[in-house]
């Protein structure tokens, strides 16, 4: 793909990309990719993804429900993955009401992980292993610290969990619908390096785009697109409108550089790849 030529340009030392398309029969097929797709990336709060995906398929095991109480009083497990239980961002301060604001918090990830284990006996980075990493073959991935940041990866390995955001194999469709639709509605907050959003649309530990301006993801991607940017230069959207995804990984912190290149970045992925035959 000409669009993955782009990155080159980018003031980063290593960066490794993947195109997906999914194809009119619903396979998942790789448009084009960059870089050395094998080696390690630390995620960041793509991390997030991965771990709510892991909480989800724990919901449709029986292990716990979206509306069992989870973090601080008033709050459920919905909660906690929609960023909307008032945690703060870091440490147990409250901030809201569970339910009024989306006050995006690495604590509120944090206490999903815990009331994982507790409801599994199982401790999160194991279950995260066994329900989503093996399935999907990501045999490079690995938990080091945080659920909500401390996920190791390879472009590779988070291709493929892209490619089971693009034709969900892991979950029910039922269940995949709500975690990609609007979690408590109209829900006003930050989104970390874009400012106030109004309102902050997440789904069920999955950024929505929705009308939100500015964002990371390109303007022609469609309100439905979905996904998560990581702190440290990493990011992973997918379009299910255009059937489209796109796996970044780069080794620079997020900054203005990221917020001006992205967007760009995304649009002429978006423009190429809805072209392509498959």
């Amino acid at each position: 793909m000409e669009a993955l030529k782009q990155v080159a340009e980018w003031p980063v030392s290593n960066v490794a990309a993947v195109v997906l398309v999914r194809a009119a029969d619903g396979a998942v097929c790789r448009a084009g990719a960059v870089g050395e797709l094998g080696v390690p990336f630390q995620l960041a709060s793509v991390s997030k993804t991965m771990s709510a995906y892991a909480a989800l398929i724990a919901v449709e095991e029986g292990a716990f429900g979206l509306d069992d109480p989870a973090g601080p009083p008033g709050s459920t497990v919905a909660h906690l993955l929609a960023h909307a239980s008032g945690l703060a961002f870091s440490g147990p301060r409250v901030l809201a009401r569970p339910g009024t604001r989306r006050i995006y918090s690495n604590t509120g990830i944090e206490e999903l992980g815990r009331a994982l284990e507790a409801a599994t006996g199982i401790a999160f980075g194991e279950y995260l292993a066994e329900a989503l990493f093996a399935p999907l073959g990501m045999t490079a991935s690995r938990l080091e610290s945080s659920p909500a940041y401390g996920v190791t990866s390879t472009a590779a390995d988070v291709a493929a969990f892209a490619a089971e955001l693009l034709r969900p194999t892991l979950l029910a469709a039922e269940t995949f619908t709500t975690a990609a639709s609007v979690a408590f509605p109209g829900l006003d907050g930050v989104l970390p390096g874009f400012g106030m959003q109004r309102p902050n649309d997440w789904g069920l530990g999955l950024e929505l785009r929705g009308t939100k301006a500015p964002h990371w993801t390109g303007a022609t991607n469609s309100p439905a697109t979905f996904g998560h940017f990581g702190r440290l230069g990493t990011f992973l959207w997918v379009d299910p409108v255009a059937g489209v995804a796109c796996v970044c990984l780069t080794d620079r912190e997020f900054g203005p550089w990221a917020a001006d290149a992205w967007p760009a970045f995304s649009d002429a992925v978006l423009a190429e790849a809805t072209t392509l035959d498959v």
